[in-house]
């Protein structure tokens, strides 16, 4: 995957089924990921994001985290487990 690629896109790109239902605009939180490897640092549209719904500290968004290093990730929201399509296609 390349450098800079939004983590959401190359998840899917590696066929992960990985929910993603505003198309990468950290509106929704549904493209959740754990970190098994050190995390990235947070960018502000995220913590914003996180923060005002409740959910800061509990896991990441994929769509706001640009790959720079390798990531050992777990996908905490999977569509297909939710019933519903993955979402608006992300651009990497």
């Amino acid at each position: 995957m390349a450098e800079g690629t939004k983590l959401a896109y190359g998840i899917e790109q590696a066929g992960f089924d990985i929910s993603h239902r505003c198309g990468g605009n950290a509106r929704c939180t549904t493209c959740r990921v754990a970190f098994n490897s050190p995390e990235p640092p947070m960018g502000q549209v995220e913590h914003d994001c996180l923060e005002e719904d409740g959910v800061l500290g509990q896991f990441r968004l994929s769509c706001q985290i640009r790959v720079d290093q390798d990531m050992d990730v777990k996908v905490l929201m999977r569509a297909s487990d939710q019933g519903w399509d993955p979402g608006v296609d992300l651009e990497p």
